[in-house]
């Protein structure tokens, strides 16, 4: 039963490399003068810019952050959701675990 755990372990672990490293390298063989790592939504906005040149936005953004107060906030909502995340994978580990007799 031991090595089919391990086993197990190395596999996600090789899946999780794969994951990270497969992005990178697909974006490393980007050849051009765009920038790289560049989001959906510049594309996007770069998209239309080119289909459409004089079109205009049906209305702007109540808040436009700076660079770096979009960054933080981005950080804050990827910590709320890895907290939440480990939150239910605890809880749900917990209830999946018998408990002790006379415990009630």
């Amino acid at each position: 039963m031991r090595p089919r755990r391990h086993l197990l372990t190395v596999v996600c672990l090789l899946a999780l490399v794969a994951l990270l490293a497969v992005p990178l390298l697909l974006d490393a063989r980007r050849s051009g003068p765009e920038e790289r790592f560049v989001g959906t939504d510049s594309a996007a906005t770069s998209a239309i810019e080119q289909a459409h040149p004089d079109y205009q936005p049906w209305f702007r953004s109540v808040f436009e952050p700076s660079g770096e107060v979009e960054s933080g906030l981005f950080a804050l909502q990827a910590a709320v959701g890895a907290g939440v995340l480990g939150y239910v994978i605890g809880y749900l580990r917990g209830r999946s675990r018998p408990r002790p007799q006379g415990s009630d």
